[in-house]
């Protein structure tokens, strides 16, 4: 830890990632088998390697369909893959979202569907709803991603313009039992906002999605605000008695990932505190409150005492305004700011990265930052605060080398974040 901190942080992240497994998460939540048939769906960041999973571990006869992002993918033999387009919505995820539609159609109270939902579900199941289009959901999609809203609050509208969401999976699957199996990427874990929640029912309305779209003042098509004050656009509520028979279980999360990684750290005898794991927020500003912290503790040795590692998760936004963007992430837009707050101060590395592997429009995770980041960027030509003003994080991290690498995890339980001060 003392000769290499960037290796100690790249552990740490291993640690997380490792923890939300799909394979040992779902050995611990199998379902009893039914007398009927077992029906499989699924969607989400981790959609192919939880499938995968499932069928290592499943005793018995076993069909269905996940849709996953576009890319590699685990191989299965008995669960069909399809692939999609994330963050924004393409006709592949159109045919996806269907043909789920179509495989949980017509079966019996002796069958059992197994739900398989992660992070990322909301962009590849389209399905718009009451005469929407494709185009219609993108814009809606597009619109969400630029507004600085909240995973949860996006979600609610995602949900009411759609076919597929809020329930509508589970409803039309009645009436055979649903268990979902979900790996959380959202702060507080609430499941029914998971990948938009398709198998779990929420009490949100119509109205509370158009709140959402005035409160972040989001500029949507007239026929999607057209269909959001229809009758249409309403889900079917937890009251509903399709759902009697239904159960859910968070089967991985940031909470459980952030343990881990602390326990790990802790071994290393490396004294550590988790934050929260479920701060949201711009970005940039959460990447100036961690600053905070970590000159509070090297200057002042308050509210922790050196050495100390410092964990955080939950899912940050960046609103995109008139300036454009560049290239990057919530992560290394995070870590930028947070680099400019911390400059010139000894001994204080971090790593902020996303545990699906991709932090935004790149194919990094995230990045590496220290006291001499900023530093370095302008030896190596970049004007930092131009690229974080610009939202092109990145470039200014790639100009160093400082990027963090690591692939698809095959599993997404949202933003990892470790700050550890010497």
């Amino acid at each position: 830890m003392q000769d290499d901190p960037r290796a100690f942080l790249a552990a740490l992240f291993d640690e997380a990632v490792k923890a939300a497994d799909p394979l040992s998460a779902i050995r611990a939540h199998l379902p009893a088998p039914p007398k009927g048939r077992t029906v499989v769906v699924g969607a989400g960041k981790a959609a192919s390697q939880m499938a995968q999973a499932f069928e290592s571990l499943w005793d018995g006869p076993l069909e269905g369909v996940v849709v996953a992002q576009h890319g590699p993918v685990a191989a299965c033999e008995r669960i069909a893959v399809l692939q999609a387009a994330h963050p924004v919505p393409d006709a592949a995820g159109l045919t996806a979202a269907a043909r789920l539609l179509e495989t949980v159609r017509g079966l019996t109270a002796d069958d059992l569907v197994v739900a398989l939902i992660s992070g990322g579900g909301s962009a590849l199941l389209p399905a718009p709803a009451g005469g929407l289009t494709l185009e219609d959901e993108i814009a809606v999609n597009r619109a969400l991603l630029a507004s600085g809203a909240p995973i949860s609050a996006m979600n609610v509208v995602r949900k009411h313009v759609s076919q597929i969401k809020g329930g509508r999976l589970a409803h039309a699957a009645g009436p055979a039992r649903v268990v979902s199996l979900i790996v959380s990427d959202i702060p507080g874990d609430n499941p029914a906002h998971v990948a938009s929640g398709p198998t779990v029912p929420d009490g949100s309305t119509p109205q509370d999605a158009r709140e959402i779209v005035r409160q972040y003042r989001m500029n949507l098509p007239d026929r999607v605000m057209k269909h959001l004050a229809s009758a249409e656009a309403a889900a079917p509520g937890p009251q509903d008695a399709t759902f009697a028979s239904h159960e859910h279980h968070v089967i991985a999360s940031a909470r459980v990932s952030l343990e881990a990684a602390a326990t790990r750290a802790r071994a290393a005898g490396v004294e550590t505190v988790i934050l929260s794991d479920a701060i949201e927020g711009e970005a940039r500003d959460i990447g100036l409150m961690h600053a905070a912290i970590a000159r509070e503790v090297r200057t002042r040795g308050r509210p922790f005492a050196a050495p100390v590692l410092i964990l955080s998760g939950g899912e940050t936004t960046v609103t995109i305004g008139d300036e454009g963007y560049g290239k990057g992430g919530r992560n290394s837009e995070f870590l930028l700011s947070f680099a400019h707050a911390i400059e010139g101060l000894d001994d204080v590395h971090a790593l902020a990265a996303d545990t699906d592997g991709r932090d935004g429009s790149e194919h990094n995770a995230g990045a590496f930052a220290d006291g001499g980041s900023v530093l370095r960027m302008r030896a190596a030509g970049e004007d930092p605060r131009a690229r974080l003003l610009g939202h092109d994080a990145y470039t200014a991290f790639e100009a160093i080398g400082d990027i963090f690498t690591t692939g698809p995890t095959g599993t997404n339980v949202n933003d990892f974040r470790a700050i550890l001060i010497r």
